[in-house]
């Protein structure tokens, strides 16, 4: 799931996954950190869900990806497309 906040000069995107789905250390990766593992790896929320928040730029188009334990790699159901085989989100 995808949340969006729009700010004035970008918008904050918070990835949210179960808690325990996939189990292990998760994060996202995209075109936005140089698809660096680990740069932004989702934790724990009091609502029972893992999530990060990443800003960026508005008015733009982004590809990503999940990275998960074991080098398990998966897209978001909730992004706002798929291309080249990874999700798309729109700021």
């Amino acid at each position: 799931m995808l949340e969006h906040t729009h700010r004035e000069d970008r918008t904050e995107v918070t990835f949210v996954l179960p808690a325990e789905t996939p189990p292990g250390p998760v994060s996202v990766v995209g075109d936005f950190n140089a698809w660096t593992p680990g740069a932004h790896e989702l934790r724990p929320r009091p609502d029972g869900t893992r999530a990060v928040t990443v800003a960026l730029p508005a008015k733009a188009s982004h590809s990503f990806r999940y990275l998960a334990a074991g080098d398990y790699w998966f897209n978001d159901e909730a992004a706002d497309g798929h291309h080249d085989g990874n999700s798309r989100l729109t700021t």
